[in-house]
């Protein structure tokens, strides 16, 4: 009878969370929690910490590593979103996109696994690390993760605010390619619209001013916080929030009165690429402008960056 009853309610998660439709997406292997727990080693080694919960480190049976983490509740309200948003992620194949490899489904919560990347997110590298991050690295960082953004933006059928962008959400590779992550809050949008939303569950010092006092979040919004990543990477100091948003506002006033080097990281001495970092700053300050109309989108972002990076 408990036998019995444990499947009932595994099964019951199971149609809950979707898995009779996801059963038919290409992309996507769907787990049962019998093998999450194995490949888990019962959810030994944690690796980090998401909006959600938890992220475990998972090991495939060809030894492929991967990221293990729980993704929201669903109820029968949000299985809609939560289905598509699932197929559109498994569907996603960018060099800059962490991708999705597989879920379960037998759970409260849903469980999504993830490739696993090796360095960890770029807010490790950058104030967790006190390695040297060269200039060329960090501009190649900032171009990658504007390339997949500039994708889930534009190059899917449906395109997709990823709605939390930061430097812990842009994970990193054995060769620092950035991989955008953490999906938790992302939203599909039909092309041109806007999203009116009451809350959102990412992080202050990183979030567009404009949701602050419209609660409208677009996909400008993500380029307002990709702008606070990109000064991150000019200064290697950590995004702080405060009522009067002045880690971006002190930022800003200093690139208009032609201050910025007073900002660049103290390892910075070369001219060459305190003169790139300028460049670098003058993109950061099109993603900041406070009439989101007025900001770059994400594409106009990746390539004045590449311009940077070839002028380099």
């Amino acid at each position: 009878m408990v036998v019995a009853h444990q499947l009932l309610k595994l099964r019951k998660f199971y149609k809950q969370n979707g898995g009779p439709i996801l059963e038919g997406v290409k992309n996507i292997r769907i787990y049962t929690s019998k093998q999450l727990k194995q490949m888990t080693n019962n959810y030994r080694v944690v690796i980090g910490e998401g909006h959600f919960g938890k992220v475990y480190m998972g090991t495939l049976k060809d030894t492929q590593q991967v990221a293990i983490k729980k993704t929201i509740k669903v109820n029968e309200a949000s299985k809609k979103d939560f289905i598509a948003e699932i197929i559109i992620q498994s569907g996603m194949r960018h060099k800059n996109i962490a991708r999705l490899l597989g879920c379960c489904l037998e759970m409260d919560v849903p469980m999504l696994m993830y490739e696993y990347v090796v360095k960890g997110s770029l807010y490790d590298v950058l104030f967790k690390s006190k390695d040297n991050v060269p200039v060329d690295t960090r501009l190649r960082i900032a171009i990658g993760s504007a390339e997949g953004l500039a994708y889930m933006h534009s190059a899917v059928e449906s395109t997709i605010r990823h709605g939390d962008v930061k430097s812990a959400n842009i994970l990193l590779d054995a060769r620092f390619t950035p991989k955008i992550s953490d999906f938790g809050t992302s939203k599909l949008l039909a092309r041109g619209n806007s999203v009116q939303t009451e809350w959102v569950t990412g992080d202050k010092a990183y979030i567009d001013p404009a949701y602050m006092v419209h609660g409208i979040v677009t996909q400008k919004s993500d380029v307002y916080s990709f702008g606070i990543v990109l000064i991150e990477l000019i200064t290697r100091r950590v995004a702080i929030y405060d009522d009067n948003m002045s880690y971006a506002k002190k930022f800003v006033l200093a690139c208009q009165d032609q201050r910025v080097r007073n900002f660049v990281d103290n390892d910075i001495t070369s001219e060459n690429d305190m003169e790139i970092l300028e460049m670098v700053s003058k993109v950061a300050l099109e993603c900041l402008k406070l009439n989101p109309e007025e900001r770059l989108d994400m594409t106009q972002v990746e390539n004045r960056l590449r311009n940077i990076g070839q002028s380099e």
